[in-house]
């Protein structure tokens, strides 16, 4: 079977038949002043824009059908870098909005890498991604408290629940962690959904109720994280890509001024290897 999806993946690079969407909507405001003027994915690091980062890592598995979802300064984003869609209602809804806000682009001829713009993650971890087998593939960092330790001094305050089925599918993630016993791999905002799911995955979107409270959102601001949980509790299958590291997520001013000094200490590579320029 993984052989023949390996094949099957190989004829769908060849015929650009696997696209990726990346949600870049939101200004980020806890990164200000470095977003006052630019889209979070604008923003620099070891010399290369978070944007770059992202494009790097898809295009060095074969994916040139890009689509950009801009909101906050979409006017900034550059137009080789893929194609560019806006949510025109960026500044009054979440990321799972702004996803479906180009519903168009999920169509049953493709196979869907859908990633956060605030997350960068090395070439392997799309790979492994790409080449699970599963109505919904899902990175999850085995490594993660290693990779928090060095971001703040509680990572349980900040982590989220993530379980795991004795199979390797998710049954539950994005709720507030009791103990570490509750995290089996942390969420990357990275996750595959496979062509002939994708019209069962837009009907799950539209069958929500627009009045209803998601982990206390209405379905305008639901994180994505809900949305995933409700396709798991409705009898989805989300299976988990498990990594040890190899991403960074980029929240705060201080994620990016100590990305920077880790960088130049020669560090960061322990926990992601960033692209490699004559600037970098």
């Amino acid at each position: 079977n993984g052989k023949r999806y390996e094949i099957a993946l190989r004829l769908l690079l060849e015929d650009g038949r696997l696209k990726a969407i990346i949600l870049a909507a939101g200004q980020g405001t806890r990164l200000c002043p470095l977003t006052d003027d630019r889209p979070k994915c604008l923003v620099e690091l070891a010399g290369q824009s978070l944007l770059n980062h992202h494009l790097h890592g898809l295009r060095a598995n074969g994916i040139d059908d890009i689509v950009i979802v801009g909101g906050y300064r979409a006017d900034m984003l550059p137009v080789e870098g893929g194609r560019v869609r806006t949510n025109p209602d960026f500044d009054r809804t979440n990321m799972v909005a702004t996803l479906f806000s180009v519903a168009d682009e999920l169509t049953p001829e493709t196979d869907i890498l859908i990633t956060y713009d605030d997350c960068i993650y090395e070439p392997g971890v799309v790979a492994a991604v790409m080449n699970t087998d599963a109505p919904i593939a899902m990175a999850i960092d085995l490594e993660w408290r290693r990779f928090w330790e060095q971001r703040m001094s509680d990572p349980l305050s900040d982590a989220e629940t993530l379980r795991l089925s004795e199979g390797g599918d998710i049954i539950e993630l994005g709720k507030k962690p009791k103990s570490y016993a509750d995290i089996e791999g942390q969420y990357m905002g990275l996750f595959k959904l496979r062509a002939d799911h994708v019209h069962q995955f837009k009907t799950a979107w539209d069958s929500l109720d627009p009045d209803g409270v998601y982990d206390g959102k209405d379905r305008a601001n639901m994180y994505m994280t809900s949305f995933l949980q409700h396709l798991i509790d409705t009898g989805w299958t989300i299976r988990s890509v498990p990594v040890e590291n190899g991403w960074l997520e980029v929240d705060t001013t201080e994620d990016i001024a100590r990305y920077e000094d880790m960088h130049t200490a020669g560090q960061l590579e322990q926990y992601c290897k960033l692209i490699r320029t004559s600037n970098s």
